[in-house]
């Protein structure tokens, strides 16, 4: 079977944020793009369809219109190994964007991420339920990127 892939609906925003996301991540590139032929819903020959891939994961852009806005009902999810990779992912996506609670951002197109530290989800996921409930209620307390270092503190139960 071929690999899942997600697609995101623009309003003719497609290959820029195609271009956007690949400059930011690693081993990404666009692999495709399609154009609307004659008597299709979009203007013949304008850009259609954009598909890439970030880091290997495959996505597609579709210039689909003004209809279906993005919404933080999805989100695409960043796992971040470090604080440098953390700091520097959300640094980026959010440019021209917004910040979000909990660790969430919106880029420049609307599109919802969760840049989120391994080191942090791991302390969430902790089977010592008192130190998941202490890390998760830091978390819900935090607006924009997330500070890591709160978070260990309340995991730790400093504070």
């Amino acid at each position: 079977m071929k690999q899942l892939a997600t697609c995101l609906w623009f309003d003719g925003q497609a290959r820029a944020a195609a271009e956007f996301y690949c400059s930011i991540f690693p081993n990404s590139r666009i692999t495709s793009v399609m154009t609307y032929p004659d008597g299709a819903p979009g203007p013949a020959g304008e850009e259609m369809y954009v598909e890439f891939v970030l880091d290997g994961a495959e996505f597609a852009g579709l210039n689909g219109g003004p209809q279906f806005p993005h919404t933080e009902a999805i989100s695409i999810v960043v796992p971040c190994e470090t604080s440098e990779e953390n700091d520097r992912y959300y640094a980026a996506l959010v440019e021209g964007g917004s910040e979000q609670p909990c660790g969430w951002l919106k880029d420049r197109f609307g599109v919802s991420w969760q840049v989120v530290p391994l080191e942090a989800d791991a302390w969430m996921r902790d089977p010592d339920q008192e130190k998941a409930a202490r890390t998760t209620a830091a978390m819900l307390q935090q607006f924009g990127k997330l500070d890591i270092e709160a978070l260990r503190k309340a995991y730790d139960g400093e504070g």
